[in-house]
């Protein structure tokens, strides 16, 4: 099975047996795209894939360790601002990082491919390269990619990403695309359920079922992200934050302890469930709105003087 999450099957069985006719075959392309939402297992899927590749020309018992730790002399992994170039980095503390706006993927780190696919691969017949968030290329390092990919090598490029449509034209064409789909409401709450009876873990009683599903965008990570998130707020912000606040300094105190207690990433997450929750309670699009632009200035101002901002605007509507 090239697909590791048993979640990952309910929405990619399509996608798990096109790879795995590929492996079987040895029919390998010399670029793909793994495009869809966020958190709906691309990244698991290509590490997986990756992994099969290399098992294929290689009698090492130790691969999926060596691609977890990301010290395989085949593999190279390309992610906005090098944050992979601290030693013993992991995948799963990667996710945690918030792509902001300035985030790029720069030309130093594509021409360090070039390098890489020029020397000589040591225990397989493929080099691959796999590259993360790849819409977050800027315009030097995308040219530098596509004339890379034009060029006879040794390697092969995946490329994951969120937003297709910020992707040269001429990279794409270059690639064969594999769409990962989104989860459907049923699939998402039966996760939820599966989730809760796995886990013997709980929900703050305030929080609906249908706001967190809802809130998840069809993306189980998002989900359970959104879980732990709500639970991890205290009582007192959750009685607030159930309906748009319209006290003054309770939006000042509120936003100081969110604006403490959470990380940007988890804080944008937060503004995803606020956002269902009081469109349910008001149906306002004018503070949906708000709250949109909301996840937009936690990248680029204080995340406390956003919050405070947002809320009193929204109160004034109320």
């Amino acid at each position: 099975m090239i697909l590791v999450k048993k979640y990952d099957l309910f929405s990619n069985q399509e996608v798990n047996k096109y790879l795995e006719n590929i492996i079987r075959k040895k029919s390998f392309a010399n670029g793909y795209i793994f495009y869809g939402a966020e958190g709906i297992g691309k990244k698991q899927t290509a590490l997986q894939f990756i992994k099969e590749i290399f098992k294929q020309s290689s009698l090492e018992g130790n691969i999926e360790e060596k691609i977890n730790n990301n010290n395989h002399p085949d593999f190279l992994i390309i992610e906005p601002n090098s944050n992979l170039e601290a030693n013993g980095a992991q995948s799963s503390d990667l996710e945690k990082k918030t792509k902001s706006e300035s985030e790029i993927i720069k030309i130093a780190q594509i021409r360090n491919i070039k390098t890489f696919l020029g020397q000589k691969s040591i225990n397989s017949e493929k080099k691959i390269v796999l590259i993360i968030d790849a819409h977050l290329l800027n315009e030097a390092s995308s040219n530098c990619l596509l004339k890379t990919l034009e060029e006879p090598n040794n390697g092969i490029f995946i490329l994951l990403t969120s937003k297709l449509n910020l992707l040269l034209e001429t990279i794409i064409s270059r690639c064969q695309l594999i769409k990962f789909r989104s989860f459907s409401s049923k699939q998402i709450d039966f996760i939820l359920k599966d989730y809760l009876d796995s886990s013997k873990s709980s929900i703050n009683t305030k929080l609906k079922f249908e706001d967190l599903i809802n809130s998840a965008n069809g993306s189980p990570s998002q989900l359970l992200n959104n879980i732990a998130i709500w639970n991890d707020l205290t009582d007192e912000i959750v009685n607030k934050l159930a309906y748009p606040l319209k006290d003054s300094l309770e939006i000042l105190e509120v936003s100081k302890l969110i604006s403490e207690k959470l990380e940007i990433f988890q804080q944008i997450c937060l503004v995803n469930l606020i956002q269902i929750i009081w469109w349910r309670k008001t149906k306002n699009i004018n503070l949906v709105q708000k709250l949109e632009q909301l996840k937009i200035s936690l990248k680029n101002v204080q995340p406390r003087l956003a919050w405070e901002i947002t809320f009193l605007k929204i109160s004034l509507d109320l």
